[in-house]
């Protein structure tokens, strides 16, 4: 799935490998519930960098427990479903879509998978609707092909509810020009597609028009380490006010 030798960088991918030392020390430090779920997991595969736990569970902590719709695009062996499932809860509407059928047998009810490209906007519209959207969280862990994020991006983002976070994972990607179409500062990735988000929620400041997303519709872009999250907004024009006195 990875090159063996990352782009513009003498490391390789296996490089970044936790070594059975650093595993034991990172499950020994668990101290938030989604970190505790993941390392002691003893279902499917799943595959995650060690700190984006430490993000999801800063994202995702306030809507444990509650009647969402998430959306996860990348299935693979099916057990990050597992994951969510048991942090966010049977209430929680959870669906999974893949590229590759033989996922179908890799999700376990009232988790759901759909198979389909997440570039066909007549699957993922009949996916959205078949999960009652709007949607809370859209999560794109798929392809990772830098095209494939932004039409998935522009196709999906309207299902998303006010106040919904959009994320892409494995946004390092975007620096990776065999197999994902990246390159440094290269237009058209989910770094760059970040990067024109923060432009665009800026819009009442400057006269370049919106290149993405209305103004009125970021509330929040948030980059972390090889992780983007996009929050839907209903925003108002900004008012300054000044209180006090001025002498």
């Amino acid at each position: 799935r990875f090159p063996s030798l990352l782009q513009g960088s003498k490391r390789t991918f296996d490089s970044y490998a936790a070594s059975r030392q650093e595993i034991k020390a990172f499950s020994n430090a668990a101290e938030r519930e989604l970190e505790k779920l993941f390392y002691f997991h003893s279902g499917r595969c799943i595959h995650k960098w060690a700190h984006y736990l430490e993000v999801y569970e800063r994202e995702f902590a306030l809507l444990r427990g509650a009647t969402i719709r998430f959306l996860e695009i990348g299935v693979s062996e099916g057990g990050s479903l597992e994951l969510w499932r048991r942090y966010f809860g049977e209430k929680a509407i959870i669906t999974g879509i893949d590229i590759n059928p033989a996922c179908r047998s890799r999700v376990d009810p009232p988790n759901k998978v759909r198979i389909g490209s997440q570039t066909d906007a007549e699957f993922l519209a009949d996916v959205v609707e078949e999960m009652g959207g709007p949607l809370d969280v859209i999560l794109d862990d798929g392809s990772h092909v830098a095209s494939h994020i932004l039409i998935t991006f522009n196709l999906l983002f309207p299902s998303l509810r006010t106040g919904g976070l959009y994320v892409i994972e494995d946004i390092h990607t975007s620096y990776w020009a065999e197999i994902f179409g990246g390159g440094y500062r290269r237009k058209g990735t989910a770094v760059e597609l970040g990067k024109t988000l923060v432009d665009d929620m800026h819009g009442w400041y400057h006269d370049n028009g919106q290149e993405q997303l209305d103004k009125t519709e970021i509330a929040s872009v948030r980059f972390y380490d090889s992780i983007l999250v996009i929050e839907k907004g209903n925003v108002a024009e900004p008012r300054h006010i000044k209180v006090g006195s001025d002498e």
